[in-house]
C-alpha cells in the first residue's frame, strides 16, 4: 500500500522538530515574493528558491511570501534566516494543522486554514496558510498560490487605505481578513446548493438525493472544525495582550472576530437545514412506501374474494358421482353468472374502500 503523503504518522518515531513535508506531492518550484513598502514606496522582487534581499530601512514593512512546502531544504533556509523555532518549521511543513495562536519571544506565529471550492465538481478544499509576525516583517507559507494573496499585494502598490501607513500587524490582519472573505464566498455556493436539495427532496427526488445530501453535510462537518478554531484565533490576537500586536490594529481584529461569529452562524444553520433535509428525505421515501403498500393492499383485499369465489367454483367436484350436488356446475349461466358475482363483490369492496378513504 503507498504512503499517505497528508498521514501525520509518517513523523512516527522522530523527535520533535523534525522537518518533514506532510502535504500533497508537488513538482513546481517553490517561490518567493518579497514585498517592502511603506508610506513613500513599494518594491516587489519575486525569486525562485533563493532568499532576495530585505529592506532594513526603519518605518519599512517587509512581507516575504513563500508559495510552495515540499522543499523542505528552503524552509529549513528560512527558518534559519530568522531564527524561527524547529518546532515552528516542522509546523509550517505539517499542513494538516488546525488554526492556532502560537507566542514565542521573537515572533508570533499562526495557522489558518483557507477554504477552496472547485465548482466544476462542487468539491471543497482546505489550504493552510502558515505566517510569521514580527516587527516590521511577515512572513507567510502557502501550498499554493491565491488569488487573495494578489489582491493584498495590488493595494499595496495602489497605496489604497491605510495598508501602507500601517505595520506588519495590520498586513497579517489583512490575510486573514482575505481568509474569511473566502469563507464567505464558500458559503454563498453552499447556500445555492443547499436551496437546490430543498427543491429536490420536496419535488421529485432520486437514489441520487441521498449521496449528495451526505456529501453536503460532510462539508459542513469540515468547515465546522476548521471555523470554531479560527473564531478562537483571531480572538486572541485582539483580546490578548500580545506582542508585535499594536493598539491601531485591534479595532480590526475585532471586527474580523465579529465576520467569523456570522461565518459560524451561518455554518450551523446551514448544518441544521441540512440535516432537516435529511429527515424530509427519510420521511418523504416512508410515506412513498406507504403509498405503494396501500395501493398493494388494496389490490390484495379486493382479489381474495374473487379468488375464493374462482377457487371454489373450480373444484369441479363430478355430481355424477359425488353425494353432494354443486348445481352451478351445470347451470348455463354459470360462466357468466361467476364472473358477475365476482365484479360485483370487486365494485362493492372499492366503494366501501372510497367511503373509508382509504384511496
Amino acid at each position: 500500500m503507498a504512503e499517505n503523503p497528508l498521514s501525520p504518522a509518517r513523523k512516527m518515531g522522530l523527535p520533535p522538530g523534525s522537518a518533514i513535508y506532510i502535504g500533497e506531492r508537488r513538482t513546481s518550484p517553490v517561490t518567493l515574493t518579497l514585498t517592502s513598502f511603506s508610506p513613500e514606496f513599494v518594491e516587489i522582487a519575486t525569486l525562485t528558491a533563493e532568499l532576495p534581499p530585505f529592506v532594513a530601512e526603519s518605518g519599512v514593512v517587509n512581507w516575504l511570501d513563500i508559495v510552495g512546502l515540499h522543499d523542505v531544504s528552503i524552509i529549513e533556509e528560512i527558518g534559519h534566516r530568522f531564527n524561527l523555532h524547529p518546532l515552528t518549521v516542522e509546523d509550517i511543513l505539517n499542513t494538516t494543522q488546525r488554526p492556532k495562536l502560537d507566542i514565542y519571544d521573537d515572533y508570533l506565529f499562526v495557522v489558518v486554514r483557507m477554504p477552496t471550492y472547485n465548482k466544476a465538481d462542487g468539491e471543497i478544499g482546505l489550504e493552510q496558510v502558515s505566517m510569521v509576525i514580527t516587527n516590521n516583517l511577515l512572513l507567510t507559507f502557502q501550498e499554493r498560490g491565491f488569488a487573495a494573496m494578489d489582491s493584498i499585494r495590488a493595494r499595496i502598490t495602489g497605496a489604497k487605505g491605510r495598508i501602507r501607513r500601517m505595520g506588519s500587524d495590520y498586513l497579517a490582519h489583512s490575510v486573514l481578513d482575505a481568509v474569511v472573505d473566502c469563507y464567505f464566498s464558500l458559503l454563498e455556493q453552499l447556500e445555492i446548493l443547499t436551496d437546490d436539495l430543498e427543491e429536490e427532496v420536496i419535488g421529485e427526488s432520486t437514489k441520487e438525493t441521498i449521496f449528495r445530501i451526505h456529501k453536503l453535510k460532510t462539508k459542513m462537518t469540515l468547515l465546522r472544525k476548521s471555523v470554531w478554531p479560527l473564531r478562537d484565533l483571531i480572538n486572541s490576537l485582539y483580546r490578548d495582550d500580545l506582542p508585535f500586536i499594536s493598539d491601531a490594529a485591534y479595532p480590526f481584529l475585532k471586527d474580523l472576530a465579529d465576520h467569523t461569529i456570522q461565518i459560524i452562524d451561518s455554518v450551523e444553520t446551514l448544518r441544521d437545514i441540512i440535516t432537516g433535509l435529511l429527515d424530509v428525505y427519510l420521511s418523504t421515501a416512508s410515506n412513498r412506501m406507504n403509498e405503494v403498500m396501500k395501493v398493494l393492499t388494496i389490490f390484495a383485499a379486493i382479489f381474495i374474494p374473487l379468488t375464493f369465489i374462482a377457487g371454489l367454483y373450480g373444484m369441479n367436484f363430478n355430481t355424477a358421482i359425488s353425494p353432494y350436488n354443486m348445481p352451478e356446475l351445470n347451470w348455463v349461466y354459470g360462466y357468466p353468472g361467476a364472473l358477475l358475482l365476482m365484479l360485483a363483490v370487486a365494485v362493492g369492496m372499492v366503494t366501501v374502500f372510497r367511503k373509508r378513504g382509504w384511496f
